[in-house]
């Protein structure tokens, strides 16, 4: 099967694994005293489906500048990734035996063929570790822009490692263990959120002096029972004068340090900068239309900056079907989606935007090149949730925007009301654009200087203060 025909099966043989296999080689790593190479176990180990996928999608433009043989090696490596990543013709469910039994023949010789152009490629000057699992000085370039967190929860121990950009890595030991966190996820509360600022939050922070200063950018890379925790709303809520991480640093979020390493590629950001804005009020099978989705994108057109700056598109209605939706994410570069949105549980590649008739799924995004695209902002409830079952394979849409190429994502951790987004995104385009420029590297100041601006509105409560977060540059 292809890569991005059998995501769903994937997932489920992954369900068989045990699911803090990584993790525990991390920490038994960090218990030696091998910060790196605990970091390199947990970039090696986890999102793997997201990693096969990449490894038929890999860029090899570079290679045609060494002779002949590589420009050769090229050509063949594309072909074969081609063959790999394209759905097959047919449903091989209920088919005949001897017609599975030949795809699969088929499918095995292609993997062979597949591995013996990787190993010839790795034999070209330079590209010696083309494909194997990236070193931590490689992934060290994360940390351009600010320092990573990265959180680890066993049964043995709960650390927290600090990667700065340059200097060698940190590892805190947290004074918590994994059932009190697992505990918090199910109980959030102003209680939870003090607990995890005493337990997790706090002793980062107490850390992060000599690599991050107050007011700039820190990313969160969380790991197992951590994804379901809202790091970035900790602190001392019922405590006179008390602190909130929020007012000390902007934070964003990472599935992995190779993700944020890729999102960071130069662009062309040439003008107009082609932006659509699709709402579906009333997909299939819903009686009841969620009722500020065209006045939210009345405003949005509102507070982005007019031609010759941005090209606007706006799609609704009867209009905004799943295929009209898939061609404007194509021709798009910058995108605001407001509807229903849903995580499947059971089966998260399923996971979908819901349009007039039919789901926009993770899966076709999955299928989809985004590697030129900027920003997008999802308007809709459950979109950075993942899958509790394989938490480390960080399947939510939001997550895979950003996997497929997507530099700047903004997304929700549960349900959204509507008067907490219209506020809301008024405040963020207003921050985001107010000066007439489009750069998506503000996404993450501008969204947390909206949430700020909610703090005083007593009509929002915390829940829906808390429930917009940042993922990627």
């Amino acid at each position: 099967m292809s890569a991005t025909a059998s995501v769903s099966s994937r997932h489920n043989a992954m369900k068989e694994f045990p699911s803090m296999l990584a993790v525990d080689a991390a920490s038994c790593a960090l218990r030696s005293g091998d910060v790196c190479h605990a970091v390199e176990l947990l970039e090696q180990g986890r999102t793997l489906i997201w990693t096969q996928m990449a490894r038929v999608r890999t860029p090899l433009d570079s290679l045609q500048n060494h002779g002949d043989h590589a420009a050769a090696l090229m050509k063949k490596f594309r072909g074969l990734s081609s063959l790999l990543d394209k759905s097959p013709a047919s449903n091989l469910e209920g088919t005949a035996k001897l017609n599975v039994e030949a795809e699969e023949t088929r499918y095995r010789r292609l993997v062979e063929e597949w591995n013996t152009a990787v190993e010839e490629v790795r034999m070209v000057k330079g590209f010696s570790r083309f494909l194997l699992p990236p070193l931590f000085s490689a992934l060290q370039d994360a940390a351009r822009d600010g320092p990573i967190i990265v959180l680890v929860a066993s049964k043995s121990s709960c650390n927290a490692i600090i990667i700065p950009h340059k200097q060698p890595p940190t590892s805190i030991q947290l004074p918590t263990n994994l059932e009190k966190l697992q505990t918090l996820v199910a109980k959030l509360q102003c209680a939870t959120l003090m607990e995890l600022w005493d337990d997790v939050v706090r002793p980062v922070v107490e850390n992060l002096g000599g690599f991050a200063q107050r007011g700039s950018r820190i990313w969160w890379c969380p790991t197992s029972v951590f994804h379901s925790l809202p790091l970035h709303a900790a602190g001392e809520y019922s405590r006179e004068q008390g602190q909130f991480l929020s007012q000390l640093y902007i934070s964003s979020y990472t599935p992995s340090l190779t993700a944020l390493i890729k999102t960071r590629k130069s662009l062309d950001r040439s003008l107009p900068v082609p932006f659509a804005a699709i709402g579906q009020n009333l997909p299939d099978g819903y009686s009841h239309p969620l009722k500020a989705v065209e006045g939210e994108l009345d405003l949005v057109q509102s507070l982005i900056p007019p031609f010759p700056t941005v090209s606007f598109t706006k799609i609704t209605s009867d209009d905004a079907t799943k295929s009209r939706a898939l061609r404007a994410l194509r021709d798009n570069t910058w995108f605001h989606l407001a509807c229903h949105g849903i995580q499947d549980l059971e089966e998260p590649f399923k996971s979908a935007f819901l349009m007039r008739d039919q789901p926009l799924s993770l899966v076709d995004i999955t299928e989809m090149d985004l590697s030129r695209h900027e920003f997008v902002f999802l308007s809709a409830c459950e979109t950075a949730v993942g899958d509790p079952s394989t938490p480390d394979e960080v399947i939510h849409l939001a997550a895979g925007l950003q996997f497929a190429g997507v530099q700047s994502v903004v997304g929700t951790l549960w349900e959204v009301d509507d008067g907490t987004v219209g506020r809301l995104v008024k405040a963020f385009y207003k921050n985001l654009c107010g000066d007439g420029k489009m750069n998506s590297k503000r996404a993450a100041r501008a969204l947390h200087r909206a949430v700020q601006s909610l703090a005083s509105d007593k009509d929002i409560s915390l829940e829906q203060r808390i429930v917009f977060i940042h993922i990627g540059i």
